[in-house]
């Protein structure tokens, strides 16, 4: 086991198979060094995470949603590295989407669940630039999206 997925096993999260795209589009495309992942959706053992922030959804909703793109962000880099997530170098972006009521205007605190995540889980090279954006509807209704950019050796 790899030290990024023993680090994962600590905080007890297991990376399954990087789920396949739902439209006409890859997953990630690998540009000399650089991963760009594809927005992953919040999804979790029981389906997709759904719901409006500010509305039906409060901030720490919002931030577990947010953590479970950033599991499937990493999926899709182990896959993307051919199973050995070692040879990520750094996290360099993530832009994440919120599905957010009108007035709702915490959206940097809803993605600080993705950020805090993978810096728990990759220490430095977890430390990212970021943007956290309102959209007032996402795919499938679903609570948050998140897109990363990525640095492999």
């Amino acid at each position: 086991m790899s030290e990024i997925e023993s680090k994962l096993a600590e905080l007890g999260v297991i990376l399954q198979d990087a789920p396949a795209p739902a439209a006409n589009y890859v997953p990630y495309v690998i540009a000399g060094d650089m991963v760009y992942v594809s927005g992953q959706i919040s999804m979790d053992e029981d389906g997709m995470i759904t719901g409006k922030l500010g509305a039906d959804l409060s901030v720490e909703d919002g931030a577990k949603a947010a953590k479970t793109c950033a599991i499937s962000l990493l999926a899709q880099l182990k896959a993307a590295c051919g199973g050995d997530i070692e040879r990520l170098v750094r996290v360099v972006k993530l832009t994440g989407f919120v599905n957010s009521a009108p007035d709702f205007p915490d959206q940097p605190k809803v993605i600080n669940g993705a950020s805090d995540f993978l810096v728990a889980a990759l220490g430095d090279r977890g430390r990212h630039a970021r943007s956290a954006v309102s959209a007032g509807s996402l795919p499938f209704g679903v609570a948050v999206e998140i897109e990363a950019i990525f640095q492999i050796k």
